[in-house]
């Protein structure tokens, strides 16, 4: 967390000075806050904020939202740090529900930025089987895999599993039971904001095998029908079919923009022949089962899907059911 203004050193101005412009808020120097009792359950209650904090008001945006907005960390991540007494307005101790508006002064202590460090990014690559995230239909979810056992020993890091890592572990972005590759698991909240957020536009990667049933629209499942489970793929896999070949290049263009699905027109997406068999997608947006359902729209079924890169962060020679941490100088 970087910072374009500094916390003054004196004490908090008088309410009858003139408020600054909110800027990006700003690391500081630790505010110590009153101790207060300890609840009745024995853990620590978060800090008593002191006379003159800080109220909820009725105006302007929520602290919350404001911190996740500027990118430093999600909601959930927020409301941590606001209770924590890490989150300043104009100088005092935020109160939870506090809004904001362009004429107050965020800052942020160093200790919340020290527990943000203190956080960790894995990338997965998820086998087929494995959900993403809670278990269902007595199927493990994909963080049972993260263990000293299946961690790559190729990993160049430099951290070392402790069990603290998996707490609040939570995947960023999906993969079906079926799909396989790059999965993200973090307890960063801006990491799962640049994957997922509403806002975001960050590229995902995939590989797709296809078989073409001829020209229009596929059939639809049925509600009571389930879809035939797709293959485990792989870059190299040998051609069998050439449907390259036969699959219309008018349909290929409609791939790339002229879809839409539940009644809104799809951002436009990258789509070429890895082999005659074999497309890859880059799309930037992540409807529930996207892919296969634009290959429906134009009479292709997928077979196969693997995941291979999101972002700047490629799966490479991670192995299938193994994980790696996201090294220090890596970025999606």
């Amino acid at each position: 967390m970087s910072s374009d203004t500094s916390r003054p050193s004196g004490p908090p101005r008088p309410s009858t000075a003139a408020r600054p412009v909110l800027r990006r808020p700003v690391l500081s120097a630790p505010v110590k806050p009153s101790p207060a009792a300890a609840p009745p359950s024995g853990r620590s209650a978060p800090p008593a904020r002191p006379a003159g904090a800080s109220q909820p008001t009725t105006e302007g945006t929520r602290l919350n939202k404001r911190l996740a907005e500027l990118g430093l960390c999600s909601r959930r991540e927020a409301d941590d740090w606001i209770a924590q007494g890490w989150v300043l307005v104009n100088g005092q101790v935020a109160a939870m529900g506090t809004k904001v508006t362009a004429h107050d002064h965020v800052a942020v202590e160093r200790a919340a930025q020290r527990q943000q460090d203190s956080r960790v990014t894995i990338l997965l690559n998820k086998p087929i089987g494995y959900v993403s995230g809670q278990a269902e239909d007595g199927h493990q979810p994909a963080v049972a895999l993260i263990n000293p056992r299946t961690h790559w020993r190729q990993d160049a890091s430099g951290l070392r599993f402790t069990p603290p890592h998996l707490r609040g572990l939570a995947p960023a972005g999906r993969l079906d039971i079926d799909s396989v590759g790059l999965l993200v698991l973090t307890q960063d909240g801006r990491v799962a904001r640049q994957i997922i957020g509403e806002d975001s536009v960050m590229e995902k990667e995939y590989l797709v095998r296809v078989v073409y049933q001829g020209p229009g629209p596929l059939r639809p499942l049925s509600p009571d029908e389930r879809a035939a489970p797709l293959l485990e793929i792989h870059e190299n896999d040998p051609v069998s079919t050439n449907v390259q070949a036969v699959f219309p290049r008018a349909q290929l263009q409609r791939l790339r923009h002229g879809l839409s699905l539940d009644g809104q027109m799809l951002q436009p997406a990258k789509v070429e022949w890895q082999n005659p068999e074999q497309l890859r997608f880059i799309l930037t947006e992540g409807k529930k089962r996207q892919i296969r359902r634009m290959c429906e729209l134009v009479g292709l079924k997928v077979v196969g899907l693997k995941r291979i890169r999101i972002g700047r962060v490629v799966l490479g020679n991670l192995p299938v059911g193994q994980w790696r941490y996201l090294g220090p100088h890596e970025q999606f």
